[in-house]
Order: structure tokens, then C-alpha cells, then sequence
């Protein structure tokens, strides 16, 4: 009888990464500021080299620190092992860089971050790579648009700023069919509310500057892989990049790592009563949270996650710009700003940021994008209700 123990979620996010006994019992392992790595002899120097990313040979290779918080990242993710990036924008560039040439065919799904977009748009196309953008919906119907040269199906779920859900066991299992590779973007989730090497992803990347991190201060990426070539082949373009994280942001992302569990259950909770209160309001058209009824995909959320947390979509009956303006300048809790994940609230109105070439999305309203942070909920709902105000004389409500 085997003497291994399995480990669940919260178990894994306090303990892995974590070896007192590799550095004089320190439960969190201490940030290596490190360039320069010396070796005490030619032969140890060169005993290296056949596997460079295994131990410390330079700053940008990794440190004690970043070693520390890819472990515990893949022991999280359920994947072979894990790089950390500069940023989440990194994390996604350095991932698709690394996996496509010229001559390529690659589906990127049309709710996608819209930095991802440029990056495909402005930089992979200049490079010969083939762009399609498909409807994040597809599911299966994926298969159609497989070509003999596809090799990366980008998914993320749910979708950037319009949260529809997809189907992602049926679009990798079109995808390996044809021998393509599915890489999702699993920052909303994360780890702890979607497994996504359990649904047949090859590569997940996430921004860890938002829910991991959690604290507003860090930025941070991190790619994790299925198996060792995929790991090695990123890590080598990674490194080669220069897209390293510093040991500062990595040790930031390891500490917010060890409260991940609890902040998600709370954005989650506080979330879901903010966005069902929004539901009875009249100035509001709509609220597209994954975890409700209606929402786009929300059977396949109910089928594959675990979780949702505070972060969703609203929109409003139609007013006049001034009126949603008006709206987000007097809010007191909600700040005004373009990230998410944080301990605080935040705001963003996004209805000119939504871009879309293979599907149509037509809001009924102005939208915006709320992330509930960790303030009492009943304060979030008394500010939302105070700004509502300079909505409710545009829209008919009471």
C-alpha cells in the first residue's frame, strides 16, 4: 500500500512549492536576486548543460523562487510542469510564438482578450502564420474548420469581456483528431475552478498578475504543459525571449498562491449576490455571468467548472453615454480600472472594446465589466444602487 497521500485543491495550494528543509526551515522560500550563478568547477559547469532548465546556470533560467511557484502552479493545473512569465500577456505571447511558424494555420476563438488579438493580428500574421477566428459557441463544428496545416486551436473560456462558455472537451477532441493543439487561456478559473489538462487542453496559460497573485501589486504569467516536449520547447522559447519573471513578482505570485482558495470562494459568493441583485434592477438589460441561467453556455459551466468567481458582464437598457459615465465617476467602492483579480472592486466600461469578426455581438445596451472584489457585499450593492441613479431616468425605471 502505497504511503502517498492525495492531495485536494486547498491542500495543494498551502503545501506545494513549500521545502523548509531546502532553505533553513523557511515555510516560504526567500526571494533569489540572482544574475549570476558561479560553479565551482568546468565539470560542474558543463554537467548542466544537457539539461539547463533543471537547476539554477543563470538569473533568466529560473531561480530556487520561480522553481518554487512552477511547482506548485502544476501540481494546481494537474500538468506535467509549469513556466512563469513576465506577464500574463507573455505567458500567451511566448506560448503561441513558441508553437507556430510560417505556413501555420491557427483558430482563435472571437471572444478572445484583446491583446491576444493584436498579438495574432499584428505580429503572427507577419510572420506568416494563418489567422481564423472562430465562434466561441462552435463547439464540435470546430472540426469543419480544421485544415491540413492547423496546429494550435486557442480557446478561452469564458470569453473576454462577453464570458460565453465553451465547449472544450469537444473542440480538443476535433482538434487532436487532426493532430492540432489546444491552448486555453484559464486566467477566470484558474486551476482551482477548471482542470483544464482533465479536458483535454495541451497548454494552459493564465495571468497571474490577476486572481493568484490577488493583491494588485504583481505582474505574472505562467504557462503549464501536458507533457515534456511541449514544457521544453516553451520553456526554450521562453528563455530565449527573455520573457523571465523577476524573483520579487515570482515570490509575490507564491504568497497570493497560499490564499487562492479562500479569496476565490469569497469573489465567488459576493459576486454571485451582487450579479442576481443587478438581475432585479430595471435599468439593467442583462447580466451575463456564467454561473447563471441564460447566460451563454452556462450548461457546459454547470457541466465542467467548479466555480465562478466575481467576475461579469452587465448591460444596461439603452442611455446616453453621459448617463453610464455619470454612473461609474460617482461609484465610491468600485474602482476605475482595465485589470481584475485584486482584493478590490473594479469597473470598466467595455461596450467600444468588444471586437468581433466571425460572430456578431450586439449588446442591448451600454456594458460594463464588474469585478466584485472583497468588500462587504451589501456596501457593493448600495453604491451600485446609488449610481444606478443616473441611469434609471434614461431607461423608464422607477
Amino acid at each position: 500500500m502505497s504511503d502517498e497521500i492525495s492531495r485536494k485543491p486547498d491542500t495543494i495550494l498551502t503545501h506545494a512549492g513549500s521545502h523548509p528543509e531546502q532553505n533553513q526551515g523557511a515555510v516560504n522560500p526567500p526571494v533569489y536576486r540572482v544574475s549570476t550563478v558561479v560553479f565551482p568547477t568546468v565539470a560542474a559547469m558543463k554537467g548542466g548543460e544537457n539539461k539547463p532548465f533543471d537547476s539554477m546556470r543563470y538569473g533568466r533560467t529560473g531561480t530556487p523562487t520561480s522553481f518554487a511557484f512552477e511547482e506548485a502552479i502544476a501540481e494546481l493545473d494537474g500538468g506535467y510542469r509549469s513556466i512563469v512569465t513576465c506577464s500574463g500577456q507573455a505567458a500567451i505571447t511566448t506560448a503561441l510564438g513558441s508553437l507556430l511558424a510560417a505556413g501555420d494555420h491557427a483558430l482563435i476563438v472571437d471572444s478572445v482578450y484583446h491583446p491576444t488579438r493584436r498579438y495574432c493580428l499584428e505580429h503572427l500574421t507577419r510572420c506568416g502564420v494563418e489567422i481564423e477566428f472562430y465562434d466561441p459557441l462552435i463547439g464540435g463544428g470546430i472540426a469543419a474548420l480544421i485544415k491540413g496545416n492547423t496546429k494550435i486551436v486557442f480557446t478561452e473560456s469564458p470569453g473576454s469581456l462577453t464570458f460565453e462558455i465553451q465547449d472544450i472537451p469537444a473542440i480538443a477532441a476535433a482538434a487532436q483528431a487532426r493532430g492540432a493543439l489546444v491552448v486555453m487561456d484559464n486566467t477566470w478559473a484558474t486551476g482551482l475552478f477548471f482542470r483544464a489538462f482533465d479536458h483535454g487542453v495541451d497548454v494552459s496559460v493564465q495571468a497571474a498578475t490577476k486572481f493568484i497573485g490577488g493583491h494588485s501589486d504583481s505582474m505574472l504569467g505562467v504557462v503549464t504543459c501536458k507533457n515534456e516536449a511541449l514544457w521544453y520547447r516553451i520553456k526554450n522559447w521562453t528563455t530565449f525571449a527573455g520573457m523571465a519573471a523577476g524573483s520579487e513578482e515570482t515570490y509575490l505570485g507564491l504568497r497570493g498562491l497560499r490564499t487562492l482558495g479562500v479569496r476565490m470562494r469569497q469573489h465567488q459568493e459576493s459576486g454571485l449576490r451582487v450579479a442576481r441583485w443587478l438581475q432585479s434592477r430595471p435599468e439593467i438589460a442583462r447580466v451575463i455571468h456564467p454561473a447563471l441561467p441564460g447566460s451563454p453556455g452556462h450548461e457546459l459551466w454547470k457541466r465542467d467548472f467548479s466555480g465562478a468567481p466575481g467576475l461579469f458582464a452587465v448591460e444596461l437598457k439603452p442611455c446616453p453615454q453621459d448617463a453610464v459615465h455619470a454612473l461609474i465617476d460617482g461609484l465610491k467602492y468600485f474602482g476605475l480600472g482595465y485589470s481584475w483579480g485584486g482584493f478590490e472592486s473594479l469597473v470598466l466600461p467595455t461596450t467600444g472594446a468588444i471586437h468581433r469578426t466571425a460572430t456578431h455581438w450586439k449588446p442591448q445596451g451600454p456594458t460594463l465589466r464588474l469585478h466584485i472584489g472583497l468588500e462587504d457585499p451589501d456596501d457593493l450593492i448600495a453604491d451600485l444602487e446609488k449610481g444606478l441613479r443616473h441611469v434609471s431616468k434614461h431607461t423608464n425605471a422607477p
